[in-house]
């Protein structure tokens, strides 16, 4: 695991989807990938944080060789 996947966990997770809108705007991002704010937004919203905690668990596993990482989406 790097120190970005770690610093992306806890952006993520301490600060919901502005940590998201951060991601998105910074050299955190992925290359080739755009984080889904508005998912973070929703999806959080409706499941009362849980979608947020687990988005946030897989930033430390992201992988760009998978197809589909949650929280991101590809170019």
């Amino acid at each position: 695991m790097d120190n970005k996947n770690v610093v992306r966990f806890l952006l993520t997770f301490f600060l919901g989807w502005i940590g998201s809108i951060i991601i998105n705007h910074s050299t955190l991002k992925p290359a080739g990938y755009t984080s889904r704010t508005g998912c973070y937004i929703l999806l959080s919203a409706v499941t009362l944080g849980i979608y947020g905690l687990v988005a946030s668990i897989c930033n430390c596993t992201f992988d760009p060789a998978k197809p589909k990482n949650i929280g991101y989406k590809k170019d």
